[in-house]
């Protein structure tokens, strides 16, 4: 069964960086898009990257661009999102979701996974 579990949140200072990991099993990941969510409190679930199947498409929320990179390694079954000058707006649980197929263009995401709590805080 399809199964992403996030993980690399944690607490960080502003300006720092983390770096996030969707571990994907259940699926052929090199056959899907993959999109990496957040929802903060009170919040709606807002779309923050996406890659395509093949890693040679990405795209970033305008409030990310710049400081977040999305990254996969189809082989090792693994989808990253590195976070640089990161800012208390950024502060939300982080999803992985799959996409409904190889692109991010108008795709359909599943629920994702848990989650993984990023907060950054002085």
């Amino acid at each position: 069964q399809l199964q992403l579990v996030e993980s690399g949140g944690g607490l960080v200072q502003p300006g720092g960086s983390l770096r996030l990991s969707c571990a994907a099993s259940g699926f052929t990941l090199e056959s899907y898009a993959i999109g990496w969510f957040r929802q903060a409190p009170g919040k709606e679930r807002e779309g923050v990257s996406c890659i395509s199947s093949s890693g040679g498409s990405t795209n970033y929320a305008d409030s990310v661009k710049g400081r977040f990179a999305i990254s996969r390694d189809n082989a090792k079954n693994m989808v990253y999102l590195d976070m640089y000058n990161l800012k208390p707006e950024d502060t939300a649980v982080y999803y992985c979701a799959r996409a409904s197929g190889s692109s991010c263009f108008r795709a359909n995401f599943g629920s994702g996974g848990q989650g993984t709590q990023v907060t950054v805080s002085s």
